[in-house]
């Protein structure tokens, strides 16, 4: 039996086959999230703004050209079941009212019509889609017009009266029982990302909180105020100790400079390591732990570089008689 104690027992090696899979999964789940969320945004995009305004544009259009539409026509040629009015030619339809040739053509021929329209007002919806709103400029037009909703709404709540209208709003949906819960949620994260930060933060640090050996990551936002540095006599920073997993509610602290450990980390992997509760680890942090510790003596301690040694002397191993 080893006499190493039980905390120092090595741990078995994991079976090739469980390490591979996992390693795979490690490559492969990262982008295929990506796709996925990817996919789910552009699908929901389409689904809940996309087709109601597609079908919103295709009704009004239909609307505009419903005197497209004659019922005061007499067949000309049976066969055909044309008709000839001021030299331009219709079609009548099953329910006996006349729609223009080239439109009647135009939806019989175009690409995925299983069954045709069998009124005049649901030739003109489905023509209507056909000659305007094609994807390849409907949906630019349509995101731009989108966009431009998003810039007067955004001025809109900004305004007084605006914001006065929302925070009623607000206050109703906060009334309304587990909506509210998630209301809230989701507003937090959504106004982290997309709102412009006011908090301008200038590095990251570490600070021993709420105790003594227990470290934070903080944000540095000011050199303090003025009476505060004066009643501790040095310098001391303001900073902000953002919690986990939503990094905007936190602690804003006054702490002495000397007491602030600063970090080689960006703002962004910072927010990354918050938000993930501490699994997210920066890449040189990953890479200085692969590269595992420095070499050690027998007895623990990390060896000095050769070059700091005294001239003639030596390193020995912890335990070993003088020379």
């Amino acid at each position: 039996m080893s006499n190493l104690p039980a905390t120092l027992e090595p741990e078995p090696p994991a079976h090739p086959f469980r390490a591979a899979v996992m390693r795979g999964l490690g490559v492969l789940v990262p982008p295929l999230l990506t796709v996925v969320i990817f996919g789910w945004v552009i699908s929901t995009t389409q689904h809940y703004f996309l087709e109601p305004v597609n079908a919103a544009a295709r009704q009004t259009i239909a609307w505009m050209l419903r005197g497209e539409i004659r019922e005061d026509l007499a067949v000309s040629d049976p066969a055909k079941r044309t008709a000839l009015a001021d030299g331009r030619p219709y079609y009548q339809l099953d329910d006996g009212s006349f729609v223009p040739l080239e439109i009647y053509e135009s939806v019989r021929h175009s690409p995925g019509t299983e069954t045709l329209p069998q009124t005049g007002r649901a030739y003109l919806s489905r023509y209507a889609e056909l000659a305007y709103l094609r994807p390849y400029y409907a949906i630019p037009c349509f995101l731009a017009v989108f966009i431009l909703l998003l810039y007067v709404l955004g001025k809109f709540l900004a305004a007084g009266i605006g914001g006065f209208f929302w925070d009623g709003i607000e206050r109703a949906i906060h009334r309304l029982p587990l909506v509210r819960n998630v209301y809230s949620g989701v507003k937090q994260v959504t106004d982290f990302f997309l709102r412009e930060r006011q908090i301008q933060f200038s590095r990251v640090v570490a600070v021993e909180y709420p105790r003594p050996g227990m470290w934070s990551i903080a944000f540095v936002t000011s050199e303090g105020l003025r009476d505060i540095r004066a009643a501790a006599a040095e310098p001391v920073l303001g900073i902000f100790i953002p919690t986990s997993p939503v990094p905007m509610g936190g602690y804003a602290l006054l702490v002495r400079k000397r007491e602030v450990l600063d970090l080689s980390l960006s703002v962004d992997q910072a927010i990354q390591f918050i938000v993930s509760c501490g699994l997210v680890i920066p890449p040189q942090e990953l890479d200085q732990l692969r590269a595992g510790p420095p070499p050690t003596q027998a007895g623990g301690a990390a060896s000095p570089p050769a070059e700091a040694l005294p001239p003639g002397q030596s390193v020995k191993a912890a335990g070993s008689p003088p020379a």
